[in-house]
């Protein structure tokens, strides 16, 4: 009776296996891919032609790239190489000589070269040298500068030079073609090219400055380029190289300063020497929290008055070194910078309200902004 049990039961273990092996086991497959058709009747999409008729375009006969070459031969006698010596001290405040270099361009065949402020500010010398070899050494008496817009002009003893075409930076677009022609690293003049990639740009520089109406370019920007010229496909200067954004990566943001911008700046440099700007008579710092505690300051943002000018605005206004500066012209003031701006966005002669606070007291008064004064030599 065991037996024939056990018999039975080995014929049924057997006749289930068989069915599995029938049913391929009925085991999912994790991961696999089914390639089985769908059923018969299955209700799932099936692929049918878009257009049938579409054909893809043919490429037409595109404009030819811009001749870089004529370019720079047309631009690069027109490009300078500044060299700067200047006085720097180290860590036990002793003298150190320091070179620099950067790159300009001729303005004018008399010998009127423009550059940027940075190129030139602090150096105690001056040389320049053009693409035919010749170096001037340039008399300190002749350098006009202008910290705010980072320009400068300089002007050199000769004449009869190619001076280059200045053109209009506000007709250009996104997209157009550009060459930078400077000193790239101080090793003489080379050219890149690139297009325009933004226009009306703002920066703020290592000194400070908010630099305004900027072209960005992807064209490349090394140290030595400052102050040579952003050029047109004719040739024409449209921008004055002036900055790079560098960071980890980032790459092909360099910046310069339109003509748009520059030109009235330029303009001024070259007949008076410097630039004629609305004019309040102060030097400030923005707040901090270590003025706060050590000057015993009620408010915790504005323009800190670190010096007033004698028979300036300010000082007929009645503001005084140490006041803090609140409001200008109806504009919250933060910081100096918001102070900077606020003044040079008014007009000379413009009468204008400000707020300020002296110790515990708060105060208003008016004052009429004039020209500023020639800077001291």
């Amino acid at each position: 009776m065991t037996r024939t049990r056990t018999s039975l039961l080995l014929i049924a273990v057997l006749l289930i296996l068989l069915v599995l092996f029938a049913n391929g086991c009925g085991l999912i497959s994790i991961g696999a891919t089914s390639t089985s058709s769908p059923a018969i009747g299955s209700t799932e999409p099936t692929a049918s032609p878009i257009n049938p008729a579409y054909a893809l375009p043919v490429a037409s006969d595109s404009s030819p790239l811009p001749d870089i070459a004529e370019v720079v031969a047309k631009v690069k006698p027109s490009v300078v190489s500044i060299n700067t010596q200047s006085t720097a001290y180290d860590i036990f405040n002793q003298p150190v000589a320091e070179q620099g270099a950067g790159s300009g361009w001729i303005l004018d065949k008399s010998g009127i070269i423009v550059t940027n402020n940075h190129v030139v500010s602090g150096a105690t010398k001056v040389t320049v040298t053009l693409d035919d070899g010749r170096t001037f050494t340039v008399d300190q008496s002749k350098i006009a500068t202008d910290s705010l817009s980072d320009l400068a002009v300089i002007k050199i003893d000769t004449g009869d030079l190619p001076a280059l075409k200045v053109g209009d930076s506000t007709k250009m677009n996104v997209g157009d073609w550009v060459v930078a022609i400077g000193n790239a690293l101080g090793e003489g003049i080379s050219a890149t090219d690139g297009i325009i990639s933004r226009q009306g740009a703002t920066m703020t520089t290592d000194t400070g400055e908010t630099l305004r109406d900027l072209i960005q370019t992807n064209a490349a920007i090394n140290p030595g380029n400052s102050g040579g010229p952003l050029v047109n496909m004719a040739g024409e200067v449209i921008g004055i190289t002036s900055a790079k954004f560098s960071a980890v990566g980032v790459e092909g943001m360099g910046y310069a300063i339109s003509t748009f911008a520059a030109n009235p700046i330029i303009q001024q440099l070259v007949e008076k020497g410097y630039i004629v700007r609305p004019w309040l008579g102060v030097a400030s710092t923005a707040v901090n929290e270590w003025l706060v505690i050590t000057q015993n300051l009620r408010v915790g943002n504005g323009a800190f008055l670190t010096q007033v000018a004698d028979n300036s605005p300010a000082a007929k206004g009645g503001l005084r070194a140490g006041d803090v500066i609140v409001s200008f012209d109806g504009k919250n003031i933060s910081s100096d910078a918001d102070l900077n701006q606020s003044i040079l966005d008014c007009s000379i002669g413009q009468t204008v309200s400000i707020t300020y606070w002296r110790g515990n007291t708060k105060t208003d008064t008016k004052v009429t902004l004039s020209d500023s004064p020639p800077p001291k030599s």
